[in-house]
């Protein structure tokens, strides 16, 4: 725990890496992390609504708003999880999803989040992880639009579906194999 968290307190992290549904589900399952909804952030439209997002034209993206405690994950861990779920060198894009809703985007709640996100990403490009540059943007927090009821749970609910057996399932399996000692009990 860092000099600047309180036992007990909740912070909030905003993050889009993709299709919200991968992002919920693979950081989720982190010791730390209180509540996961998704939704959209970033957008110029007021109560936008997935079809709209979809339709490219409000500007918002695809967003998961954590809710965690700093005394069980600190946010450089939860930012470390949150690349190792994603490819934050796709601009709009992950996979076959297309768009600007898609894009790897770090809101930020303060102005200390803002600089451990950004010296994260001027290390991770350091390390050469990934052979393209790292195009994450790092922003200060909009506002937040809860998405639909049937897209919070989504991969809990819907397992079975083919993206999620193909798309959002390995992205579980990879953040479960890298951050085994950060998995949830039970």
């Amino acid at each position: 725990m860092s000099k600047n968290e309180t036992p007990g307190t909740i912070e909030v992290a905003t993050l889009g890496g993709g299709c919200f549904w991968c992002i919920e589900a693979a950081l989720k399952q982190l010791e730390g992390i209180k509540s996961a909804v998704s939704g959209y952030a970033g957008g110029h439209l007021d109560h936008p609504d997935y079809a709209a997002i979809c339709g490219g034209a409000t500007g918002h993206a695809e967003v998961v708003r954590f809710e965690f405690d700093p005394g069980q994950i600190d946010y450089r861990t939860l930012l470390l999880a949150f690349f190792t779920a994603h490819d934050p060198t796709t601009p709009d894009r992950q996979g076959n999803d297309v768009g600007e809703q898609y894009r790897s985007v770090i809101f930020t709640h303060s102005a200390q989040q803002a600089n451990v996100a950004r010296g994260l990403i001027e290390e991770l490009a350091a390390q050469g992880i990934w052979p393209d540059p790292i195009v994450t943007q790092v922003l200060p927090a909009t506002r937040f639009w809860p998405a639909e009821t049937y897209h919070q749970d989504y991969f809990l609910n819907n397992s079975h579906q083919p993206y999620c057996a193909m798309v959002v399932a390995p992205k579980i399996a990879k953040l479960r194999k890298s951050f085994a000692d950060r998995i949830k009990k039970g």
